[in-house]
């Protein structure tokens, strides 16, 4: 484990031994999922490799998502059917070999209201079956994901309850691949890059990038260096053009709602809402293992200046809510909407000047490398499932343009930190919820405890999260303060009223652990 570990400690340790030092072979700049992606795949295949952020792991758009890691079926719609393949085989990359621990499939139903005439029911029953050939194409076994099928009244009333009666004539089953958490994704890519020898630093702003090498500030010090790279690959996802001039990014905004779970009762399914007027456009409702739903999301284009942490207007608010009141019995209030969130899609824009801009619902979710003149390697569009393939391409171009000693990527057959199979993980001496966060390390998250119950207990009443989390958190996964614990290690964030209930407990885990330090 400790090969693992992120800590303050050995980001100090490591961010001395770096700056001004010894050229590495790679930098990569930005730490979500892309990012932490290619720092584990350039350090798997042996090169030496610093990875840096100017906030924390998974702080910009890689913690925004629905949480979804999706087979292609909104791309084959598209007609993007090489998108669509290449997101079914990474939703079974992740489900079966690298990370089972964090990606289960989970079932969605599809209410066939009023509101959804019968053409459209037997066009989006198609494209259920066309998404179970690409699972098919892909090589996903059956086990891990199965078959769609058509629901009676009676069977789409037992998986949502909470859905209006009048003119329910059955719904459609469907599965697809959900995280458990993408921060807690981003957090295992890290610390097994780390524990491959990469040397991940955040809060260490690149201030400027050339093909060899960035100016860098520590962001807690605020004393400037250099860290020289024979190859630098730029992943600062939405803020990539500010770094390398040329690259036009056309961000795109995802809101989702974050209700209570006992706003729309029990939930043994997600639902997939049509949007009245869209073709192929649904609000997603997405039951969590911690007492909360989300409801989301949003395609809107985002002008001007990109903020650090995007905030989810009204409008989208209100959207929203209209399309999940559209078939509950209950609609749901505005005062129950206890928390929201954005995040802004790194889209590439490679639409000529016009006057007529289009809808970032139509930009392809194709992702691209892109080398600059000077030789930074820039990775953008994409989206979360294909991370690891994104990664893969920016590291293949890195090692080709600078003859780097490096064969293919392994990343496809290498488990991250507290994967396992399965039938493995039902056997670990741990709660559910901690094995599903966890993986293996949840029998020594649950171990905290021993000595002192009261790590044992939750955060907050009615949270999963314990206490014991919160000292890992800053022990072995490289958080440095009371935000990282709690709005990316857990997600005790999200819900600002849960917050501020549990940001005490936060600073006595970093405050622990500091004086631990001495």
């Amino acid at each position: 484990m400790s090969s693992t570990s992120l800590s303050a400690a050995r980001r100090s340790r490591e961010l001395a031994d770096t700056v001004d030092g010894r050229v590495v072979d790679v930098l990569v700049v930005g730490l979500g999922a892309t990012g932490a992606g290619a720092a584990l795949d350039a350090a798997a295949r042996g090169l030496s490799v610093v990875a840096v952020d100017a906030h924390d792991l998974a702080f910009g758009t890689s913690r925004w998502s629905s949480k979804l890691i999706h087979g292609g079926l909104r791309y084959l719609a598209s007609g993007q059917f090489d998108v669509a393949h290449e997101s079914a085989v990474e939703r079974g990359v992740l489900m079966e070999r690298t990370a089972p621990h964090l990606v289960r499939a989970q079932p969605f139903v599809l209410p066939l209201t009023p509101l959804v005439s019968r053409a459209q029911a037997a066009l989006t029953w198609a494209g259920f079956r066309a998404g179970d050939a690409l699972r098919l194409t892909a090589r996903t076994a059956r086990a891990t994901l199965p078959v769609p099928r058509r629901l009676s009244g009676v069977e789409t009333r037992h998986l949502a309850p909470a859905l209006r009666t009048d003119g329910l004539r059955g719904g459609l089953l469907s599965w697809d691949g959900r995280l458990t958490d993408d921060a807690r994704l981003v957090t295992a890519l890290a610390r097994t890059a780390a524990g491959h020898g990469a040397r991940i630093l955040t809060r260490v702003r690149a201030l400027d990038l050339t093909g060899s090498g960035a100016r860098i500030r520590d962001e807690l010090t605020g004393e400037q260096g250099h860290i020289r790279a024979r190859a630098v690959i730029n992943a600062s996802g939405v803020w990539a053009g500010d770094l390398v001039d040329g690259i036009r990014i056309r961000p795109s905004r995802g809101t989702h709602l974050v209700l209570r779970a006992d706003h729309l009762g029990p939930l043994p399914a997600g639902l997939h809402i049509p949007v009245p007027g869209e073709t192929s456009r649904f609000v997603l409702v997405l039951p969590q293992g911690d007492g909360r739903v989300y409801v989301g999301l949003t395609d809107e284009p985002v002008e001007g200046d990109v903020p650090d942490v995007p905030e989810a207007p009204e409008s989208d608010i209100g959207f929203l809510l209209d399309v999940l009141g559209s078939v509950l019995d209950v609609p749901v209030q505005r005062a129950d909407v206890v928390g929201a969130f954005a995040g802004l899609r790194p889209l590439l824009d490679t639409a000529p000047d016009s006057g007529t801009a289009a809808r970032t619902a139509d930009i392809s979710r194709r992702h691209a490398v892109l080398t600059s003149p000077d030789g930074v390697i820039t990775v953008v569009g994409g989206k979360l499932t294909t991370y690891r393939r994104m990664a893969e391409d920016a590291v293949d171009a890195a090692v080709t343009a600078r003859g780097l000693p490096a064969g293919p990527s392994p990343t496809a057959a290498l488990p991250l930190v507290g994967a396992a199979p399965p039938r493995l993980l039902g056997t670990l001496a741990a709660p559910r919820p901690l094995v599903w966060r966890y993986g293996t390390e949840a029998p020594a998250v649950h171990t905290l405890g021993a000595s002192d119950p009261r790590l044992r207990a939750p955060v907050l009443p009615g949270h999963p999260v314990t206490r014991a989390e919160l000292l890992w958190a800053v022990r072995h996964e490289g958080a440095l303060d009371e935000t990282d614990v709690l709005d990316r290690r857990t997600r005790i964030g999200l819900v600002p009223e849960d917050r501020a209930a549990a940001l005490e407990a936060a600073r006595e885990a970093v405050g622990e652990v500091m004086a631990e330090r001495g």
